[in-house]
C-alpha cells in the first residue's frame, strides 16, 4: 500500500497535531429504512472534506453496502472487512493492511463486506475481534464512523459498535414501524448496559406532508431533524454517496449534516 502525504497512514507532525482534536467513534443507529448508510456516509465525507482523518465501517453483513456508497473504479482495492474479522485476533496492522482507499479522498478509508459476501463467506467472529477492530481504527484514526445494521440482536459487530462507540446517532422515520422497532430493540440494549446519555435523537428523511411534531412529542425531542433530498435519495440509488450535494433543494440537508457532525464531535 502506498502512504498517501497527509492521509491516515501518514506519519508527518500534521496528522499527530490532528490526533489531539475532539473526535471519537459515532455509531449510527436506527429503524429500517431510516437512512443510516446514508446519513454515515455523508458525514464521513464532511469530515474528510474538512482534512480530517476518517474511517468508515460498514457493519452490515446480510446487504454489503460497501458496493453501494461509491462506483468500484473509485476504490484503491478489494479488500474486505470479513478478512479482519475472520482472524483470532485484530491489531491495527491487520486492519489497515485491508482498509480499502479511496482514490479521490486521501482523508476517507473504509471497511466493510465486497459484493456477493456475506456472514458466512467467512469464519464466525466474536464479540473479541469486533472490540479489537473498534479498538484499533481508535489508533488508525481520530474520527471513526460506524454505520450499523437496524438489527442488533443478530449483529454482533453492530452491537458491539453501540456499546464501545463514544457518540450514538439514533435515526428514526416519521411512521409508526420506527415506534414499534425502537420499543422492540431499546430493550435489548438497555439489558446490554447501553449508556443512553451517549445517545443523539435524528429524525430523519422527513417529508413536508409529515407529523413531525406528533411523532416529537411521542418519542421525545429529537436534537436533530434532516429533511428529505430528493438529491440525496438519487445519489442513494445510484451508489454514489460520496459525490457532493449541488442542488439548491439539498441545503437543509446539508446544513443539518454540518450541524450534527459540530455538535457531536466538537
Amino acid at each position: 500500500m502506498n502512504f498517501k502525504k497527509d492521509s491516515i497512514f501518514s506519519k508527518s507532525d500534521k496528522i499527530k497535531a490532528e490526533k489531539q482534536l475532539h473526535g471519537g467513534v459515532l455509531a449510527v443507529w436506527g429503524s429500517p429504512a431510516s437512512g443510516k448508510t446514508v446519513v454515515a456516509t455523508k458525514i464521513a465525507k464532511y469530515l474528510s472534506d474538512k482534512k480530517k482523518n476518517v474511517v468508515l465501517l460498514l457493519c452490515d453483513m446480510t446487504c454489503p453496502m460497501l458496493p453501494c456508497i461509491c462506483p468500484p473504479s473509485d476504490l484503491e482495492n478489494d479488500r474486505s472487512l470479513g478478512s479482519i474479522l475472520a482472524a483470532p485476533h485484530v491489531n491495527e496492522a491487520l486492519v489497515k493492511y485491508h482498509m480499502v482507499t479511496h482514490k479521490k479522498n486521501d482523508y476517507l478509508t473504509v471497511l466493510g463486506l465486497q459484493k456477493g459476501e456475506n456472514e458466512y463467506t467467512y469464519t464466525p467472529f466474536s464479540d473479541i475481534q469486533a472490540k479489537e477492530l473498534i479498538a484499533s481504527l481508535r489508533k488508525i484514526a481520530p474520527y471513526v464512523v460506524i454505520d450499523c445494521s437496524s438489527y442488533i440482536a443478530n449483529d454482533i459487530l453492530s452491537a458491539v459498535s453501540l456499546l464501545e462507540s463514544d457518540y450514538i446517532l439514533r435515526l428514526v422515520n416519521c411512521d409508526l414501524k420506527s415506534v414499534s422497532y425502537l420499543s422492540s430493540q431499546l430493550p435489548i440494549l438497555k439489558n446490554a448496559g447501553l449508556d443512553f446519555d451517549k445517545q443523539y435523537k435524528c429524525l430523519s428523511n422527513i417529508k413536508s406532508n409529515q407529523g413531525v411534531a406528533q411523532i416529537d412529542t411521542g418519542m421525545g425531542n429529537f436534537t436533530f431533524k434532516l429533511p428529505y433530498s430528493a438529491e440525496v435519495e438519487q445519489q442513494y440509488l445510484e451508489g454514489n454517496l460520496l459525490s457532493e450535494l449541488n442542488l439548491k433543494s439539498s441545503k437543509a440537508f446539508r446544513k443539518e449534516i454540518e450541524k450534527t457532525v459540530k455538535e457531536v464531535f466538537g
